[in-house]
């Protein structure tokens, strides 16, 4: 079966031919400290890098590295805009289209926000109305995109992929308010906090009714992001999740299958264990990235048992621990176990849990890809 073929069993709970390989998107890709040299040890000639995530610094995967490395997906990534190029903190910075100042790192070599828009003690209904937001009808948002997703699509067997706008119900709230204030909102002002998140998922739903509009007759599988957990727990519990998060997350989810026919591949960072139920019901059909180093994440095989015929996982490949530090025999072995655990039967899609930067060595990064194809 093509790869194609292969995808649509694999989310349908069957067994494919063979495990398919996902790189290259936003919150999963090389790190620009890592892939020049990545290339050089796979023959491949330099180039000069395009940066995908300005925030996290990754790289998009040239196509001569996608087919070396056996990568069954191609993903067209929308643009960026409404970007300022600052001086933030003395240094070199942004503001993205939300007004959220971002500075640059020299430790890790990325961008980490620097301040919240609406992160005042005195939050008002006031404030939202009055807050400049962001243009979801933007018209360079996904300009180019159709072109290259349509040619995909009619020239290739690749698995087509819309990924992310980068935009999250609980992120972008957090992103403008602060975690502490959003969750002491919460609690103390309920009201204030539904019409705020009601308001962000207005625009992130518009925006990605436009991107369907775009890409969605040519997208097999549509990225959403939106982190809900820690490494031991959930951000807030499982109650306030489903008052707060769920029903707006299901909009996002509503707006993306009213128009396209694409799967719905959820990135959900940390120990989510408790709210996998509630993500299937409202529509996520894959979930990434499977932190297999996280609390309820450990035993692949028991969580294959629990929700593997419900929904499909994408990742379980850890790169915070295990990647950096195992042998390349050992990065084998566990590419192996993960896809005997969460393979049989489909429902399995093998990836990096998240970017890969230059901590990781070389054969490492070889062996992983290389013993998955």
């Amino acid at each position: 079966m093509n790869r194609r073929e292969a995808f649509q069993t694999t989310v349908n709970h069957q067994e494919p031919d063979r495990v398919l390989i996902d790189y290259g998107k936003h919150i999963g890709s090389f790190h620009r400290s890592v892939y020049s040299s990545l290339r050089k040890s796979l023959g491949l000639p330099d180039v000069e890098t395009t940066i995908l995530d300005r925030m996290a610094q990754n790289v998009m995967p040239d196509e001569d590295l996608l087919q070396q490395l056996g990568i069954d997906f191609r993903w067209v990534v929308p643009n960026w805009v409404e970007v300022q190029e600052k001086e933030i903190k003395g240094g070199p910075g942004y503001i993205d289209m939300w007004h959220t100042p971002h500075t640059y790192s020299d430790i890790g070599d990325y961008y980490s926000i620097a301040g919240q828009p609406l992160g005042q003690e005195n939050f008002t209904i006031e404030d939202i109305e009055s807050f400049e937001w962001p243009d979801p009808n933007h018209p360079d948002m996904f300009v180019g995109l159709s072109k290259k997703a349509h040619y995909w699509c009619e020239n290739t067997e690749y698995v087509v992929g819309a990924d992310g706008i980068k935009v999250g119900v609980l992120q972008i709230a957090a992103q403008l308010r602060g975690y502490d204030k959003l969750f002491m909102d919460f609690i103390l002002n309920p009201d204030l906090s539904h019409a705020f998140l009601d308001k962000i998922t207005s625009l992130i739903a518009d925006m990605y009714a436009n991107y369907m509009d775009a890409v969605g007759e040519f997208a097999q599988v549509v990225v959403i992001t939106d982190d809900q957990g820690t490494q031991k727990s959930l951000m807030i519990s499982p109650k306030m999740f489903r008052e707060f998060i769920k029903p707006n997350l299901k909009r996002v989810v509503d707006a993306i299958k009213a128009k396209s026919d694409a799967k719905v591949l959820m990135h959900c960072d940390g120990a989510i264990l408790p709210i996998i139920g509630d993500l299937i019901e409202i529509g996520v059909d894959i979930l990434n990235p499977i932190q297999t180093n996280v609390k309820g994440f450990e035993d692949t095989k028991v969580l294959k048992k629990q929700f593997g015929d419900q929904i499909t996982f994408h990742g379980a490949i850890d790169v915070q621990h295990f990647l950096p530090n195992a042998s390349a025999e050992e990065v084998r072995n566990e590419v192996k176990k993960r896809v005997a655990d969460l393979g049989e039967s489909g429902g399995f899609i093998l990836a990096p849990c998240h970017n890969i930067y230059d901590n990781t060595p070389l054969e490492n990064i070889v062996a992983l890809f290389e013993s998955a194809t």
